[in-house]
């Protein structure tokens, strides 16, 4: 396989692009992409298994997506919500608070990326409650920015060298019962109890972060029980229960989000990733009291929710709410798993398989 014309690229990027804004598996550079297939530069074509991170669920170059973004750039493709409004990010919020889960009324937050709704989060949950205090679990990824990376518990190079993290943040195990065995869930929920009756008073805790599936943590599922007895904790003390829906949200699991999988409605839901169908748009969703609660300007971006990326995001909604994606989505899913199933058995370097739907490892 020729890649010549790639590690010229590579080359240019290592330059003049930052080197801690990438991990470089190796010199693939993207030139075209068309549903699960893209081609780099020489011309070498390849399926896309990760989904450029998750955030191209549809698959590439959309033609849905395409006409969209392109109707309203003719109209105009910007201008800032901060002080004002545009049509196309109200139908998106509508959207998103018709498909996330929960009976209650609710608001939306915008943003660029799947950090900035985790830090968003952390302050609703912190004005909301007035408590400071914040759960999070081991091999959790919520992102880059300072708040989420306070709340990240996965990789020594995110935090080396760069000082105090955000304070009052409590990091406890998160359940894999694969490798630890079935009362591993219990085990965990314990750890959180017993710290609750020492030297964690839960009446001082404003929220608990988690993934409804480790993503980067190896994508594990936790157990029902798990869930339902975090979630129970949460209710019993007046804690948010936060869902961090970032890379597993968007039918990835079979679901719209993770969190159906396990029939619980989060306080407060962090998107990003695809929730734009390949544009730059993150989101949170929730209890409309808890928005409520934090004014003007605590957490607005010039370009937050704007009028192309929004559009792109109602027909990514649109095109996931198609008659039989659902149902076609879990057949392709099947397909997959019976493929790695067979792949497992033939070679001894696969161990198990991990995940639901297509957020398989």
């Amino acid at each position: 396989m020729n890649t010549d014309n790639c590690k010229s690229w590579a080359k240019r990027d290592s330059e003049v692009i930052a080197p801690f804004a990438r991990i470089q598996y190796y010199p693939f550079v993207m030139k075209s992409g068309s549903g699960a297939m893209v081609e780099d530069m020489d011309g070498n074509q390849f399926i896309d298994m990760l989904a450029s991170a998750s955030s191209q669920n549809i698959g590439h170059s959309h033609p849905k997506i395409i006409a969209a973004v392109e109707a309203q750039m003719r109209d105009y493709s910007q201008y800032t919500n901060a002080y004002f409004y545009n049509p196309r990010s109200i139908e998106l919020a509508e959207k998103l608070t018709a498909i996330t889960p929960g009976t209650f009324a609710k608001k939306v937050a915008f943003g660029l990326s799947g950090s900035d709704s985790i830090d968003c989060c952390i302050k609703l949950a912190r004005r909301f409650t007035g408590r400071s205090k914040i759960i999070c679990f081991e091999g959790a990824y919520h992102g880059s920015t300072y708040g989420a990376l306070a709340v990240s518990n996965i990789s020594l190079n995110m935090r080396r060298g760069l000082g105090a993290m955000l304070p009052d943040v409590y990091v406890f195990p998160f359940p894999d019962v694969e490798n630890n065995g079935p009362g591993d869930g219990e085990r965990c929920l314990n750890e959180i109890r017993r710290a609750f009756a020492s030297y964690l008073p839960a009446d001082e805790v404003a929220a608990v972060f988690l993934e409804p599936i480790q993503g980067d943590g190896g994508l594990i599922v936790p157990p029902q029980a798990f869930m339902t007895g975090l979630y129970e904790l949460c209710r019993a003390s007046g804690i948010l229960f936060v869902d961090d829906e970032i890379q597993q949200g968007f039918m990835r699991t079979g679901e719209w989000f993770g969190i159906d999988n396990f029939g619980i409605a989060p306080d407060l839901i962090a998107l990003g990733k695809s929730c734009g169908g390949g544009l730059p748009v993150s989101a949170v969703v929730g209890r409309a009291e808890i928005f409520d609660a934090l004014g003007p300007p605590a957490h607005l971006f010039t370009m937050g929710g704007n009028a192309a990326c929004a559009a792109a995001g109602i027909a990514n909604i649109e095109i996931l709410s198609e008659p039989g994606f659902k149902q076609d989505l879990a057949r392709r899913a099947a397909k997959l798993r019976a493929r790695l199933d067979g792949l497992m058995k033939k070679h001894k370097m696969m161990t198990s398989i991990h995940g639901l739907g297509m957020s398989l490892g």
